[in-house]
């Protein structure tokens, strides 16, 4: 079986949503909407054994971590993602009895839990604040010639929560030195080169960045030698004129 992109953080059984039309390898139901594999052969859930539970979507954390802790039984739904290549979760099964007690119990917190995700997000604001103000620092400190409101924007753009971007990347959120000139590369890259309209001819990615590489790099020399700066001018770095007029992230 592929890699799962969560796996279940608990034994129990794994229920597939088939990508196929598959149907029961014992009593021959289907096509089947959920089965569970045995001995590489499909099984319904009647004959899993598992007929009697409901399915629950994901999407409530606090739903589904309630309503496996009331059921006896439960089994994850997983679906394979040809795309990633990978199996993900889809939801779990649970009995319909626990999932009733879990519903309870949820509305009876529903406020207290509402107020702590509210404090949550304004921690998380001011904690990504506090990381994309040091993230520009450190722009600043390695390319002193980078405006500084070039800089924050680069930080700001890299560091976005949940994005993928270097700046949330283990080596990003430690601000190493790799990870804050690779977003300051990518940054020029993007604005400071013809980069985005050779990958719109048609120019294959890698032929795209080798024509460039040279204007990259000369951008980032006169960064780290250049004096501190205020705010950007319309003019590109080492005194060169941008064909665009802008100096915008």
């Amino acid at each position: 079986m592929a890699t799962m992109a969560t796996p279940p953080h608990r034994t129990g059984p794994l229920v597939v949503q088939p990508v196929k039309r598959r149907h029961c390898g014992e009593c021959g139901a289907g096509p089947l909407a959920l089965l569970v594999l045995e001995e590489g052969a499909p099984r319904c859930l009647d004959c899993a054994d598992l007929g009697h539970l409901v399915f629950l979507p994901r999407g409530d954390t606090a739903l589904t971590r309630r309503s496996r802790e009331e059921s006896g039984l439960s089994a994850v739904v997983v679906r394979f993602n040809r795309r990633q290549s990978r199996y993900e979760r889809q939801g779990v099964l649970v009995e319909e009895a626990a999932l009733a007690r879990a519903e309870e119990r949820c509305l009876a917190d529903a406020e207290a839990r509402r107020r702590r995700r509210l404090r949550d997000a304004r921690r998380r604001t001011v904690e990504d604040v506090r990381f994309t103000e040091a993230f520009a620092r450190n722009i600043r400190r390695l390319f002193p010639g980078c405006p500084a409101d070039r800089a924050h924007a680069i930080a700001a753009h890299a560091s976005v929560r949940g994005s993928g971007r270097v700046g949330r990347s283990a080596a990003g959120r430690a601000l190493s030195e790799a990870a804050v000139v690779s977003a300051v590369r990518a940054a020029v890259r993007h604005t400071e080169t013809p980069y985005d309209q050779l990958l719109m001819s048609g120019v294959a990615r890698h032929e795209a960045r080798r024509r460039i590489a040279s204007a990259v790099e000369a951008t980032l020399a006169g960064w780290r030698e250049g004096g501190p700066t205020g705010e950007s001018s319309p003019t590109g770095e080492g005194g060169r004129t941008r064909e665009d007029g802008s100096g915008a992230e």
